[in-house]
Formats: structure tokens, C-alpha cells, sequence
């Protein structure tokens, strides 16, 4: 088993490494440093190893960064999937499993989100790339016949976090007595996913690889499925809560009243995101269960611990 990432400085390395430390203590498991863009390397990584499944996580996230630093998601999300298809297509893999984004749904209003409804109108860059490898998987399962399976994610939070995500700022500026950005005066709702829901969906997919769909319709297409060995699930909790809830639970479980600044929806953001997760059902059996008391206890509990808080 190996694992690929560059360990850029895009959010706290310290934490990167922390994590990685973790991964090292597993037996047989295997770190390369570099990143996925860097071609020569990829093709090293998939040679030496000769990987059967490929599950790639790796991308540079985050909607509201992209307003600012374009370039990189072209680099990362573009480029560096391009050699992990090249990678797969080259070297046999027999499964790739690849991260996509709720972001993907961009101006949709019907909810909740479904794979099976088209998603033509991102509102961020990110969520343009994001869109993107789902197109690009989809021409390499139709051209070498590459089984493709996407996940559509839905605000993930948990343990081990990014820093830019709210729950992380929220906390942190909570605990240091600052005031926290509320965006859309708290009225926006995110279909939160625990970590540990994410990995068991992943897991349960694993061994599920996608078949053509011979009843597609080129007349009137299934975009979650194709005549390709394709296919897109989203992974979210089913469950949309509003941010203002959101942080209630979070004061709850801090013990501590956070100070507001509301302000308008920011660029790029969408206000609500819902998941449809019947096909995930019917293909594995599984429903995300955590409840968002549980899985913001769990994280604020790892994160005193984590930076010794008392």
C-alpha cells in the first residue's frame, strides 16, 4: 500500500505531518513525496508499485481560495488527475476511485442533489475542476475501458480536518475569543458528513466495481451512469442543517458562546447543499449515521487534545 502527497504549505504542515505519522504505523505502507502534476514521478509511483485499486483523493480544495489562486486547481485538480488516469490506463489498475465534490452542483435549486440530475452550471473554479474529472474518467472508461467510480462529498468534517474548513476556524476563534464570519446571516445549509462515514462509503465501494449500463440512453442520458464501465454516487449525510444550528451545537460542545459578524453569501458559495443518497444505498448498503452532536463532540474533543487545550 503506498500513498502520494506533496505536503504543500496550502494549509498548517505541521498537521500534514502529524497525520502521515499515523499512516507510517501501518504495516507494508509506503510514502512518496511528490506531487501529482510532476509527471515523471507519477509514472515512477505507478511502475514501482503496480497498483490494482487507485483511490484518489488528492486535489487542491476549497471554493473560496480559487477566487484567488486559480492557477493551482488547474495544476492539481486538471493536470495531476490527467496523470492518474494516464497512470491507471498504463499500468492495468483494475478500479479507480476518484474524489469529486458537491460543489459539482453549483446553481442547482431541485433538492435534494442527485447524480442523475445534470450539472452544467459550477459557480466556482473548483467546482469547475471537479466537474471536469468526472468527464475526464468518463472519456477513459469509454476509451480504454478504465472502471471509473466518483464521489460526490458533501461538506466532510472530523478529526484530522482542514484548517479552512468552518468548523476548524470556528473553533479555534471560539476558544481564543474572537469573533467568527457567519456567512448569509447563518440562513445557509451544508449537508455535513463525518470522516469516519466518508471512509466506510469508500470501503464498501472498493470491491464494487462499475459495470456499463447496457439500457443507457444516448437519447436521453443518465449522467451518474453511462455504456462505459462509469459511474457517481454522492456521499453526504442526507441530512441539511442550517449554519446557525451548526454552531449551536458546536458552542454546546465548547462550553463556550461564540461572537458573530453575519454577513451576506460570499462568492462561489452555494446556500444549501442536500444529498440524494439512494443510489449509494442500493449499491452497498450504506447510509452515513453520525449525528452532527456526535461528530462535533468527536472533533473538538481531538482538537484540545491535538493543540493542548485545556
Amino acid at each position: 500500500m503506498a500513498g502520494v502527497d506533496n505536503l504543500n504549505d496550502y494549509y498548517d504542515v505541521t498537521l500534514k505531518k502529524a497525520r502521515l505519522e499515523q499512516l507510517q504505523k501501518l504495516p507494508g505502507f509506503s510514502f512518496i513525496l511528490t506531487s501529482l502534476e510532476d509527471r515523471e514521478a507519477m509514472e515512477n509511483v505507478f511502475s514501482s508499485y503496480q497498483p490494482t485499486i487507485v483511490i484518489n483523493l488528492a486535489a487542491q480544495a476549497g471554493v473560496r481560495y480559487s477566487l484567488s489562486n486559480p492557477y493551482a486547481y488547474i495544476d492539481s485538480n486538471i493536470v495531476g488527475f490527467l496523470n492518474v488516469l494516464e497512470g491507471c490506463r498504463h499500468h492495468g489498475v483494475e478500479h479507480l476511485i476518484y474524489a469529486s465534490s458537491s460543489s459539482v452542483y453549483g446553481a442547482n435549486t431541485k433538492m435534494p442533489f442527485s447524480v442523475h440530475d445534470n450539472v452544467d452550471h459550477p459557480v466556482s473554479l473548483y467546482a469547475a475542476t471537479k466537474k471536469a474529472n468526472e468527464l475526464m474518467a468518463h472519456t477513459y472508461s469509454h476509451l480504454y475501458g478504465l472502471p471509473t467510480t466518483g464521489l460526490r462529498f458533501f461538506t466532510v468534517y472530523g478529526p484530522w480536518g482542514r484548517p479552512d474548513m468552518a468548523l476548524f476556524i470556528f473553533t479555534k476563534a471560539i476558544l481564543e475569543g474572537r469573533p467568527i464570519k457567519v456567512f448569509n446571516y447563518g440562513r445557509m445549509k451544508r449537508d455535513f458528513t463525518y470522516i469516519d462515514d466518508i471512509v466506510e462509503g469508500i470501503v464498501r465501494l472498493l470491491d464494487k466495481k462499475p459495470e456499463p449500463n447496457h439500457s443507457w440512453d444516448s437519447a436521453n442520458p443518465d449522467p451518474a451512469t453511462s455504456s462505459a464501465p462509469y459511474r457517481l454516487y454522492n456521499i453526504g449525510n442526507n441530512q441539511p442543517v442550517e449554519l446557525n444550528r451548526f454552531i449551536a451545537v458546536l458552542e454546546a460542545a465548547l462550553g463556550r458562546e461564540a461572537q458573530k459578524e453575519y454577513l451576506p453569501l460570499q462568492a462561489g458559495d452555494v446556500p444549501e447543499t442536500y444529498a440524494d443518497i439512494d443510489d449509494l444505498f442500493v449499491a452497498v448498503g450504506f447510509r452515513p449515521t453520525t449525528t452532527l452532536e456526535e461528530g462535533i463532540s468527536k472533533f473538538v474533543a481531538w482538537y484540545k487534545d491535538f493543540y493542548g487545550v485545556k
